[in-house]
């Protein structure tokens, strides 16, 4: 069936698998992406967005670096948000929602446009290892096809269960088989592994709705891109809507807890704790009346609607019962109803930072695998894999950014060096450096890198170069024009910002928190510039948050140099941190539970953030 070797084997077809295929090949090597269903590539399991808090700024990077997940939302989008607009830069982070069917279907043509990508679908059951390195694959049926490497990036099928209630089935997504074989061979090599769980909410009917009950949650007047390239503009957007659980919906959902599987003890596994079912909400915060549930289409043609926040492994008549509970879905209809997932992964402890394993040669992990939960996360940890498996094979160093390059490093190095002991999601707060890594500038920092490795053009490499120089030009011309107070004044005292009574350069006004540089723009001397010029939107930007925080920036790179000091500092014993309420809860149960016995052992915890650590520095230091 295979007569020829190929370079790369991918098996799975979700985020990180297409991610990975579309890398190694790109690269030059020839890739065969096996999965279970050819109609399920780039399937959006649960909620259908990218993007979001953190995530945002990893689907940015990824488009940076060349891989395509931000250009299929792009072109599949139905409505995109800029989230924390009113907190700074760091924060900022890009999200959408997708068109569910027309985001697989754009990846599918994504992939089978690339040339030296192949398809099979089938079920691979094991691997084919020859004196500890990897030579191929073999499937249900029997099939081996050798190859250089392999990315296995089986998201949650891996001896998968499916739990609603008291019902329990074989499954690595709802109405798809598990995989088996492959946990049990690579622990008798010599892996561990252990078991996590995930969710997803119920669908319903969008027709069985009364949405004047809810409160319509649109997205920006003037929609923005996840792609630096040249993506479609959306010119409409579809509305999402924001509704409340109520004390009367936590009784419907309480009525069944004692047929919930994550009470009864049916499920052992840990779940992610920043998105936790709803009947985990209820329980861990009792004191609370009401949580938000927001209402998501699925797509521009579908009346199909998923419902985020509910996420939920209860019985199928009390999910019914307590959905229709929330104000505006008293008639709803459901099409499919929540469930959890449990299934196994691998200690990302036992990978390298380029994401080979430490056991067997040229075999990469990316994704759920390495026991992260997110399209985004793993979207980017395919990328790596791809990139890597084929400098590899090539002869090349692995690929590895730093923790100063971006959020991508961050995520690696957090699992291989700290690994995880739940589903790992990406936080701001995760990225000691995230004033540098916005997502703003990922292209900034990370394309000039993409086109050494060969996966931009020139093109894409010159339009960052002309940013970057217009930047700079930009904030010349501001730090030496001087702006008068004529001109000045009506602006400073719109904003209830002090009026200047002589002239001053135009940076010192930009610095002003009331002030933006695009309202600056419109006073003459920089308005004749920018028309001269005709600088993009994303050239003033750029210039406006180097004027504003560059000072906070410079404080950033000081606290990374005392962070590397952490090593000396050591903790008291029995030290209290429930005091300490500035800590995040996670930070508080680990570090109570675990008992670093210095700083920089704290920090290697997973769950302890940099900001974390910064506290517990202040608080030593006194």
């Amino acid at each position: 069936m295979f007569v020829n070797d190929c370079d790369v084997i991918v098996v799975g077809g979700g985020h990180a698998g297409c991610e990975a295929a579309a890398a190694a090949a790109h690269l030059g090597a020839s890739v065969l992406l096996v999965s279970m269903n050819l109609q399920t590539l780039g399937q959006m399991s649960c909620n259908p967005a990218m993007g979001g808090i953190a995530k945002g700024q990893i689907v940015r990077e990824i488009d940076a670096l060349g891989g395509y997940s931000a250009i299929v939302t792009d072109h599949t989008m139905i409505q995109f948000k800029m989230l924390n607009r009113s907190k700074g830069p760091a924060m900022w982070s890009p999200r959408a929602q997708s068109d569910r069917m027309r985001f697989a279907e754009k990846w599918r043509a994504v992939l089978e446009c690339i040339p030296h990508v192949d398809f099979y679908q089938e079920m691979v059951t094991g691997l084919l290892v020859k004196k500890g390195s990897v030579v191929g694959v073999k499937t249900a049926l029997g099939v081996e096809i050798k190859s250089k490497a392999v990315i296995l990036t089986n998201g949650t099928f891996l001896n998968g269960v499916i739990h609603i209630g008291e019902k329990r089935f074989g499954g690595g997504r709802s109405a798809e088989r598990r995989a088996i074989g492959l946990t049990e061979q690579l622990v008798s090599l010599g892996f561990q592994s252990g078991r996590m769980k995930t969710g997803t909410s119920p669908r319903v009917d969008g027709r069985s709705l009364d949405y004047s009950k809810m409160t319509p949650d649109p997205g920006d007047p003037n929609p923005g891109h996840f792609s630096f390239s040249d993506t479609p503009q959306l010119k409409t957007q579809r509305d999402c809507y924001l509704t409340y659980t109520s004390p009367a919906v936590h009784d419907a959902l309480r009525a069944g807890f004692d047929r919930s599987p994550m009470f009864n003890g049916a499920i052992q596994s840990a779940g992610p704790r920043y998105c936790p079912s709803i009947e985990d909400k209820v329980n861990r915060f009792a004191d609370r009346d009401r949580h938000p549930i927001f209402v998501e289409p699925e797509g521009w043609h579908t009346i199909e609607v998923y419902v985020n926040g509910f996420s939920t492994s209860l019985p199928y008549d009390v999910q019914l019962k307590a959905l229709r509970q929330i104000p505006g879905f008293a008639r709803a209809k459901v099409f499919r109803p929540g469930y959890a997932i449990e299934y196994d992964y691998f200690l990302p402890t036992q990978l390298h930072p380029s994401l080979e394993t430490q056991g067997i040669e040229n075999l990469y992990f990316a994704g759920q695998i390495n026991g992260t939960t997110g399209y985004e996360e793993a979207a980017c940890q395919g990328l790596m894999a791809g990139i890597n498996a084929q400098r590899k094979i090539s002869g090349q160093p692995p690929f590895v950014l730093g923790r100063d390059k971006a959020y991508i490093g961050v995520l690696i190095d957090d699992l291989v060096t700290k690994g995880t002991e739940e589903p790992y999601r990406m936080f701001s707060a995760r990225a000691e450096y995230r004033l540098l890594l916005r997502q703003d500038n990922a292209d900034l920092r990370l394309t000039a890198k993409a086109f050494d490795l060969g996966l931009v053009g020139e093109s894409r490499l010159q339009a960052v170069e002309d940013k970057r120089r217009q930047t700079r030009e930009l904030i010349d011309f501001l730090q030496r024009e001087s702006i008068v107070p004529a001109d000045a004044n009506p602006l400073l005292q719109a904003h209830h910002s002090p009026v200047i009574d002589q002239s001053v350069k135009a940076d010192a006004l930009v610095k002003r928190p009331q002030i933006q540089l695009s309202e600056l723009c419109k006073i003459p001397p920089i308005q004749d510039y920018m028309q001269a010029k005709a600088c993009p939107a994303a050239v003033v930007e750029q210039a406006e948050i180097h004027l504003k925080y560059a000072g906070y920036i410079a404080r950033e790179r000081e606290n990374a140099a005392k962070l590397s000091r952490l090593e000396k500092l050591r903790i008291p014993a029995g030290f209290d941190y429930e005091r300490l309420t500035s800590l995040s809860s996670e930070a508080r149960e680990k570090l109570g539970r675990i008992q670093p016995a210095t700083l920089a052992q704290a920090s290697r915890i997973s769950g302890v953030s940099p900001s974390d650590i910064s506290i517990l520095l202040v608080y030593l230091g006194r």
